[in-house]
């Protein structure tokens, strides 16, 4: 499944077929900040080694994802939405 990361004020706007034709071709809406002007988006965004490392460690210690996905967003600033879909992919 792919993801797409869309601020809050357009997720608003996205129609309920608009959602079911998106899941059907495996594709997952993600509300979020999209930081940048235009000029400065880019296509893919690369998480750090260390958060993908703190993700195993917390895993590993047995801590929910709910949770990891909590404490990870306030320690480095990433979406929890973004957080909990990493872990499913995990």
């Amino acid at each position: 499944m792919e993801v797409i990361q869309i601020p809050t004020s357009y997720r608003r706007t996205v129609s309920k077929s608009i959602e079911m034709f998106l899941d059907m071709q495996g594709i997952r809406l993600v509300e979020g900040d999209v930081w940048g002007h235009r000029k400065d988006i880019n296509e893919y965004y690369s998480i750090s080694p260390a958060v993908i490392e703190r993700i195993k460690e917390m895993k590993s210690e047995g801590i929910a994802d709910e949770e990891v996905a909590e404490r990870l967003s306030r320690e480095s600033k990433l979406n929890k939405e973004m957080l909990l879909y990493i872990l499913e992919k995990d």
